[in-house]
């Protein structure tokens, strides 16, 4: 079963991999294939981050002719002044039919969500919090602000379960 992945981001790419293998029990191959989302390098709604998820999975359906496309973006919302990290995944079948789903959201600080609302983007802002680099290939800023409980990764990895259960419901 061939499975491609829109992006090469290691926290992402680690998420699907992670996932499907527990719950697909057949020969897999992986592709990870950098393609664009169509929407704001940050970004800044739901609805947003939700069609930059669509767009990746179909992007990538688009240059694949795998079984499983999968696309993954996160970006922020803002709700009563208050801005959340928030993360949508889209699987995309080889028939074309779209499954989506949404996983963990949290407040940002003060001083981050503010860089945020002024156009920045969330990984720079964090590196600079953070004083690494790249954060969102590994603990992202969900593992940062709840001291690694809950890595980039594993948020991910629960987006890709709520696709895969879907699906399975979808089939049975």
């Amino acid at each position: 079963m061939l499975i491609a992945i829109g992006t090469k981001n290691k926290a992402k790419t680690g998420a699907v991999e992670a996932v499907v293998k527990q719950f697909i029990n057949e020969e897999l191959v992986f592709e990870h294939i950098e393609v664009v989302s169509g929407v704001s390098a940050q970004p800044m709604t739901d609805a947003e981050t939700r069609e930059g998820a669509i767009n990746r999975a179909k992007n990538t359906r688009n240059v694949s002719n795998a079984d499983f496309s999968f696309g993954l973006e996160g970006g922020v919302k803002e709700i009563e002044g208050v801005v959340y990290v928030c993360n949508w995944g889209a699987l995309v079948l080889k028939d074309g039919h779209v499954i989506t789903a949404a996983g963990a959201q949290i407040p940002l600080p003060e001083t981050v969500a503010e860089a945020v609302k002024s156009g920045r983007e969330l990984g720079p802002v964090m590196d600079e919090y953070t004083q690494q680099n790249d954060i969102r290939q590994h603990s992202g800023a969900i593992g940062i602000f709840t001291q690694d409980l809950i890595d980039r990764k594993e948020m991910f990895e629960h987006v890709i379960k709520l696709l895969i259960g879907q699906y399975f419901f979808q089939k049975a």
